[in-house]
């Protein structure tokens, strides 16, 4: 990791308090009025507004686009912002695609009109994701304006189909950067805010900068059955064996597991816990104690859904269809049922785990869709320490801790070409905000979305070459240049 100067010693360390004005407001909002809804099938791609994002982005950061080197993959945009010494400091996630908004009728505004108010941006797209690519990019646009290079080169990945598993962005622009040898210090993804109010018994805003994520699998369960007339049923139907297999998956969870990032997110959270849970915490301290302790805090985790899930592989039965008509007896029936893989267990794991609690040769159980293992997870290093000291700076009082992404993001296509990966934007959100999430009236205010560049603007400073130094040096960071705009 480039070390300038310590970021303490420079006047730019204080919070943020100004939300963004209305000329960058208007930026992100032009952004969040293209429509660029991702889909499973790359036939049915919003092409279009892709191209319209492209248009806007090239017209709204000129000077990125005049000295960066930009590879394009599809609707995929990968630039390369060489440094002036060897190596790669820093690859930059973030994802143009949305979901699509199920309901717009229940909007406070059309969810792709890009309304900005006083107060909040409002849209599809204004915290997952395209936030932090206009984030990013007026960041690196100021930067540029300031003279400002990076000591070792930066990569900024910015993929088009993260929402439906990334193969046709970030896939293709992992294997295009595995195919130059980069290896990257750090790796910065979305995944990780600063939650407040949202951990119970915790008296101040929580900053889960996540260092991994779980796998994903989904399993089918299938029964074939004879079929016949309802009147004259067996002592079982299709319906009935599936219903019996899904109810005993479910009811029959795989074991909690305390993990070593998640002992590490809670001795973390301690210093901001009330006595009796701080105490108990404290028992973590000691390697006999916490082999006592782990049972009774992995229960007390399982206990609410959110944190349930950083202590087990969650189940979640989504999809059952069975039968045609009410007197027919149905021939097969199959349910779906989806799996966030806990570091430490597997897809295969998963697999076993269902045929062993189902405990019925007439079930069929497979796995079907994508299938990721999980991350790789490794302890807190000097990456993580600099992006906790940089939301530190941006938001006083808060408590910076670890933790794992419940869920699937572009990050794990990368993992091999990073050093440390960090999940992670600093913005504030509560409970309801949270909802918003792929929920109606996503929205982000202007203070955070003012947190968010300048959090990018003081990483880039720290990423950035001395002003002693050469700007025009030639980079040698093992990495052969693409021409601007090339297409893959």
């Amino acid at each position: 990791m480039a070390q300038v100067r310590p970021i303490t010693d420079n006047s730019a360390h204080s919070p943020v308090t100004d939300g963004a004005d209305d000329e960058v407001a208007e930026r992100l909002a032009a952004a969040l009025r293209c429509a660029t809804v991702s889909a499973d099938d790359p036939a049915r791609s919003a092409d279009a507004e892709f191209a319209r994002l492209a248009d806007h982005l090239e017209a709204a950061f000129p000077l990125t686009h005049a000295e960066l080197e930009l590879t394009v993959f599809g609707r995929s945009r990968l630039y390369r912002w060489p440094g002036v010494e060897e190596g790669v400091s820093a690859i930059l996630l973030a994802h143009q695609d949305v979901v699509p908004a199920d309901d717009p009728q229940r909007w406070t505004h059309p969810p792709f009109a890009g309304v900005v108010d006083d107060e909040f941006i409002w849209g599809r797209g204004a915290i997952d994701d395209k936030s932090r690519v206009l984030a990013v990019l007026e960041a690196v646009e100021w930067a540029l304006r300031n003279g400002i290079r990076p000591t070792r080169t930066v990569y900024l990945a910015f993929g088009h189909d993260e929402e439906v598993f990334g193969d046709g962005g970030a896939v293709r622009m992992a294997g295009h950067l595995r195919d130059l040898g980069v290896r990257a210090d750090l790796l910065l993804d979305e995944g990780g805010v600063i939650t407040d109010g949202v951990a119970d018994g915790v008296d101040r805003p929580v900053a889960s900068i996540m260092l991994g994520e779980k796998g994903y699998a989904t399993v089918r369960l299938s029964v074939t059955e004879t079929g016949g007339h309802s009147s004259m049923p067996g002592r079982q139907t299709a319906v009935g064996r599936l219903a019996r297999a899904v109810a005993r998956v479910q009811d029959r969870p795989m074991p909690l597991r305390l993990t070593p990032v998640i002992a590490d997110m809670l001795a973390r959270m301690r210093v901001a816990l009330p006595g009796p849970r701080r105490k108990l915490l404290g028992l973590t301290d000691s390697e006999v104690l916490s082999r006592l302790a782990a049972p009774l805090l992995t229960r007390i985790m399982a206990l609410a859904p959110s944190t349930e899930a950083l202590v087990r592989t969650t189940t979640a039965p989504t999809v059952i269809a069975g039968g045609v008509k009410a007197n027919v007896l149905p021939q097969s029936a199959e349910a779906l049922v989806n799996f966030r893989i806990l570091p430490g267990d597997s897809a295969a794991a998963v697999l076993a785990h269902c045929r062993r609690v189902i405990g019925d040769d007439g079930v069929t159980v497979e796995l079907v869709g994508p299938t990721s293992e999980p991350s790789r997870v490794d302890g807190p290093g000097p990456a993580y320490e600099l992006i906790a000291e940089l939301a530190t700076g941006l938001v006083p009082g808060i408590v910076t801790t670890t933790g794992l992404v419940p869920g699937a993001t572009d990050s794990r296509h990368y993992d091999d070409l990073v050093d440390t990966r960090c999940n992670f934007a600093p913005i504030v959100l509560d409970a309801k905000d949270l909802e918003r999430i792929h929920g109606t009236d996503e929205r982000i205010s202007r203070l955070n979305y003012a947190r968010l560049i300048e959090f990018n603007r003081r990483l880039i400073q720290r990423l950035a070459a001395p002003s002693d130094r050469p700007e025009q040096a030639a980079s040698t960071d093992r990495t052969a240049p693409e021409p601007t705009g090339t297409q893959q």
